[in-house]
């Protein structure tokens, strides 16, 4: 059992699958616990289940991330945890139907709990670390964040916006003693496949990571001090290489002239 207290984690999506497994590793680690799910009977179990495996506190939160009234009750419980010192973005919902056949209404709910949540929990979450100079957030996105082809476009699309969230709140609250990660698990062994309309089953096994070794390979990235974790990519020059390359654009992405491969000649300004 860990002596260590390291504040609290708030872990969102945290009654299965990548949530449970933060929520019982991050209690080993020495944090006490907020754990929102929608499932109060499962967030009792696994409450009760790593209390008395860690000795941690631990309390619950039945919500609905999408519905503004009980994303609001989750933003009143970040204000009032003072020893709040780790956000876990963890709850989300994918969809493997293709764009065309995907239903709006669902789409329209994934982006309120993949966008709209983790956006306003963070903002509500990151004053605070601010203010005591010291705080982390830990955004869960995708693969499909970089390789939106692969699923649903409107899941990929939300997911983008997850890593690029994660990355500008770096540029802007490194220096300030919060650290942010995003997360970029490949398949994974999960709830999620059923959900998002598909099956685990059917994908070959050598790409399903379990949810354990996910969040353990994903923490020894926080550990590490990683901004972007991808748990499966071997070489970690090729992430490095997809930044750099991405840094590399940044001084030819605003000009005051077209670029001359098109043709175009540029009209003075008067």
């Amino acid at each position: 059992m860990s002596t260590n207290i390291l504040g609290t984690a708030l872990v969102t999506g945290a009654s299965s699958g990548i949530g449970a497994v933060y929520a019982d590793r991050l209690a080993r680690r020495g944090y006490d616990l907020i754990l929102v799910a929608r499932s109060k009977d499962k967030l009792d179990t696994l409450a009760k289940h790593i209390t008395s495996s860690t000795g941690r506190n631990v309390s619950i939160v039945a919500a609905d991330l999408t519905r503004d009234a009980d994303l609001q009750r989750v933003e009143q419980v970040i204000g009032g945890a003072t020893d709040l010192t780790l956000l876990v973005n963890n709850a989300g919902v994918g969809a493997t139907a293709p764009l065309l056949q995907a239903d709006i209404g669902k789409m329209t709910d994934l982006i309120t709990l993949n966008v709209t949540a983790p956006t306003r929990l963070a903002y509500k979450a990151v004053p605070g670390f601010v203010a005591r100079g010291k705080g982390a957030v830990i955004n869960i996105a995708s693969i499909v964040a970089i390789a939106p082809e692969l699923l649903n476009g409107v899941y990929g699309g939300s997911k983008a916006f997850v890593l690029a969230l994660s990355q500008s709140m770096h540029h802007e609250l490194a220096d300030k003693g919060v650290k942010v990660q995003a997360v970029l698990p490949g398949a994974t062994a999960t709830d999620f496949w059923p959900v998002a309309g598909s099956a685990v089953a059917n994908l070959p096994p050598d790409w399903v990571m379990s949810a354990e070794d996910m969040v353990d390979a994903s923490l020894a990235g926080f550990d590490a001090g990683e901004l972007v974790t991808i748990p499966s990519v071997e070489t970690t020059s090729l992430v490095d290489a997809l930044e750099a390359a991405r840094r590399a654009l940044f001084p030819e992405l605003s000009k005051s002239v077209p670029a001359s491969r098109y043709g175009v000649r540029a009209k003075v300004a008067a």
